[in-house]
This record gives structure tokens, C-alpha cells and sequence, in this order.
């Protein structure tokens, strides 16, 4: 079992080559727990659901075999996400905002291998967070976009770095930022140089550092080595939930190979290439066709991202 905690959203997106004309269910730890299932994982997902959408979110779960804890809330939360152009460069803004997971009971989590954190707009607090590792010793991964993020009266999305966050970040084992967000913690730019700020990231405490770059790759920093992960070359069509189902083809291969990072890098790549081909959580995903496209990236030798610092 892998417990995946963080609010789903009901978002509005346009792309360039998309634009839904209804609400479509996704967030962090629903991509996650969604691209987890469908390679054939068993998982569990925890958040914050309204009666606006609580049975299309409970009937979709249940039909992709993903357990579910549901705290009550008035409303489901959501965004508007407006892609303008092909490097998941976008306009974010609030539309609904659920209520907060809280303090979660042992027996949610308990039996898992791995707990994915992955908030949306921080309705997993500092504490609740210090509370589940005391308890929990297994995989404890986290992407920490939503802690990172709060909202405007007027619903426009901003990001800062706030109070703890380092002690916060310490208490994982692996923590994934993208390059906003690395920029946000470390205050280093990370289309010139992803490797300082891992650098600086793994110094609060956890095991493994990745550092996620769009059309660039990544790169994976344990603390001895620094590894570049390439990515898998696609038709673009929707950048939304690139980052959360990496962190769910991570962990998943992670697990399996005892913590291959190098294979769980690429495997990670290949599993959010099958994610942005696609928009919405209603698409053909299995754990082969992501093998597939691994083998190609580890035949790639020497890859370096195309960062400043590497020329």
C-alpha cells in the first residue's frame, strides 16, 4: 500500500492544443495516486472533498481501484490554469479552496511502504507533518508545491517561503521541487544551476534531493552523486500533473529496485511523458508501456541538463 495525502482539485485548463469545456478532477496526490494504480499499485488517497463533487470523485475512484479517506468540506477545491505556451508556463488562479486534512488517525497510514505528501494549497500543515514521520517509518516523499503557495482575496495564486519550511523539508526522505519551487526555497535559479540548489535543500535533512525541469529532465542529488535524468520526448499537449505522477513513477520504481535512482529517475520521466500526452486522469497508463520508454532513456550515456552551469 502507498497512501498518497493531499486535496484533490477540480481544475478549468486551456493549453494551446486543449481546452476542456468542463472541471476536470486532478491535484498532486491524485495524479500520484492515480498513475500508482494504474502500473498495478495498491493505493490510498486523503483529502478534503465537497458535496459539489464528492460522488463523481468517490464513483472515479473506485472504478481505478484506489481506497479513499474523505474529510468532509464545504466546497472541492480548484484552479484555473492557463497554458500560453509549450513549457508548462502558465497563469494559475483559485477558484475554490476545500478545507485542511488535519491530524490523521494512525490507522490511515499505517500499513503503508510509502507516504506520498503532496498539498495543493496548504491543507497539510508543519505540525500534521512532524506528526506522521514520529509515527511512520517507511518512504516518506514529498512535493512540496502546496506548502509553498497561498492565495490572494482576489483568488491569484502567489509563492513564498515560509517559516519552517527548512525544519519541515528535513523530516523527509526524498523531496521533489520543480524549478519555481526550487527557486522559492533556495532563491537560486535553476536554468542555471539545479545542482546548488540541491545542494542546499538536502542540507536541511533529507536523503534524496530532485530537482525537476520541464523539457529539460532532472537531476537527482543523494548527497554523493549528482545524476541527470533526460526526458522522454512527447507531443505536449497538457503539462498539468507532470510533477506529481514523477513522483509517483519514483517512488513506484524506488520500491522496486531497492533505490536504483538512476532507474528510478528515468522511469519517473518516462511515467509523467505518458501524463502530459494526455489531459485529464482518464487515460491509458500501464506499467509496460512506461518500461518501454525507460529502456530508451538508460541506453542514453553522459546526459547533462541543458542548465547554464554546464555550458
Amino acid at each position: 500500500m502507498i497512501t498518497a495525502i493531499g486535496n484533490p482539485v477540480y481544475d478549468l485548463i486551456k493549453t494551446p492544443k486543449c481546452e476542456p469545456t468542463e472541471r476536470v478532477l486532478s491535484g498532486c496526490s491524485t495524479n500520484a495516486a492515480l498513475a500508482l494504480s494504474k502500473m498495478g499499485e495498491k493505493v490510498r488517497l486523503v483529502g478534503s472533498v465537497g458535496d459539489d463533487y464528492i460522488e463523481h470523485f468517490a464513483s472515479f475512484l473506485s472504478k481505478h481501484g484506489i481506497e479513499y479517506e474523505i474529510i468532509p468540506s464545504e466546497k472541492t477545491g480548484g484552479f484555473s490554469l492557463h497554458y500560453y505556451d509549450d513549457f508548462g508556463n502558465r497563469t494559475l488562479n483559485l477558484i475554490d479552496r476545500a478545507s485542511l486534512i488535519g491530524t490523521l488517525d494512525l490507522a490511515v497510514y499505517a500499513d503503508s511502504k510509502a507516504v506520498l505528501i503532496g498539498p495543493i494549497l496548504g491543507e497539510v500543515s508543519f505540525d500534521a507533518i512532524k506528526e506522521l514521520r514520529d509515527s511512520f517509518d517507511g518512504l516518506f516523499f514529498c512535493d512540496p508545491q502546496g506548502l509553498i503557495r497561498g492565495a490572494h482575496d482576489d483568488g491569484e495564486i502567489f509563492h513564498e517561503k515560509k517559516d519552517r519550511i527548512e525544519d519541515v523539508l528535513g523530516h523527509f526522505d526524498i523531496v521533489k521541487p520543480n524549478e519555481l519551487e526550487g527557486r522559492i526555497l533556495t532563491g537560486i535559479d535553476c536554468r542555471d544551476n539545479p545542482y546548488e540548489a540541491a545542494k542546499i535543500i538536502k542540507s536541511w535533512g533529507p536523503k534524496v534531493v530532485i530537482v525537476t525541469l520541464a523539457e529539460l529532465g532532472s537531476i537527482i542529488y543523494d548527497g554523493n552523486e549528482f545524476i541527470d535524468i533526460p526526458p522522454y520526448g512527447i507531443d505536449l499537449v497538457d503539462s498539468t500533473g507532470a510533477g506529481d505522477t514523477y513522483m509517483a513513477g519514483f517512488t513506484f520504481e524506488y520500491l522496486k529496485t531497492g533505490g536504483d535512482l538512476r532507474k528510478a529517475g528515468c522511469y519517473a520521466s518516462c511515467t509523467s511523458s505518458v501524463m502530459i500526452e494526455n489531459t485529464g486522469p482518464d487515460f491509458s497508463m500501464t506499467e509496460s508501456m512506461i518500461r518501454k520508454r525507460q529502456e530508451k532513456l538508460m541506453a542514453i550515456d553522459s546526459y547533462k541538463v541543458a542548465v547554464a552551469v554546464n555550458g
